[in-house]
């Protein structure tokens, strides 16, 4: 499917009224019963928690209060038919209460991940003035350039060159509203029929 320059995975959100979501699949057990919570993964924490603080420090007072990326479920609207796919996860889709929904360029948040993280480890401090001066500078474009969920919509900032939008959603996305869409292995993107035909061994 095509949209704009590039080919699109899945149908618009216009269409499917859903957005996409990758998990480990050492993961799935857990949603299928439980549904998604934004702090029920390992990762959470050891990787993650802080640098959203980080982010969420610097907001402008004019983001609503009740947008914190420390909060987040986060997702995407789509993906470019040529995404790079991590083996061994699974690609769901939730449905989702757009007015708790807010969008963000990822591409400026992931700017700054690696000096995040590099900036306390022996060698690396000078992360730190980076993060102090242009870090900074990315993280007030990120902010500015952000929109809610229903403005995105009238706006379709995430059909804009450079603009990768990621959806944060603020509230927990129960177990029927998550439908799994497809299996990534190191070979191939399975849909769950593909998958269980070729498991099922004969």
């Amino acid at each position: 499917m095509k949209e704009g320059d590039y080919i699109i995975f899945f149908p618009d959100y216009i269409t499917t009224e859903v957005v996409y979501h990758v998990v480990c699949i050492t993961d799935l057990d857990n949603i299928i019963k439980n549904g998604i919570k934004y702090d029920d993964k390992s990762t959470y924490r050891t990787m993650y928690l802080n640098f959203h603080k980080f982010i969420s420090s610097l907001k402008p007072n004019s983001i609503p209060d009740w947008v914190r990326r420390e909060k987040a479920i986060f997702a995407s609207l789509n993906y470019n038919s040529d995404h790079s796919w991590h083996s061994h996860t699974a690609i769901l889709s939730l449905k989702i209460d757009k007015d708790r929904c807010w969008i963000a360029n990822e591409n400026l948040a992931n700017r700054i991940y690696e000096p995040f993280i590099l900036k306390d480890l022996k060698s690396f401090e000078i992360a730190n003035r980076y993060l102090n001066k242009e870090g900074k500078k990315t993280i007030e474009e990120y902010w500015s350039t952000s929109l809610s969920f229903n403005e995105n919509l009238l706006l379709r900032r995430d059909k804009e060159n450079g603009y990768d939008a990621e959806v944060m959603i603020f509230h927990d996305i129960k177990p029927e509203d998550i439908t799994i869409l497809r299996i990534i292995s190191d070979h191939k993107i399975m849909t769950v029929e593909e998958c269980l035909e070729l498991y099922k061994g004969e």
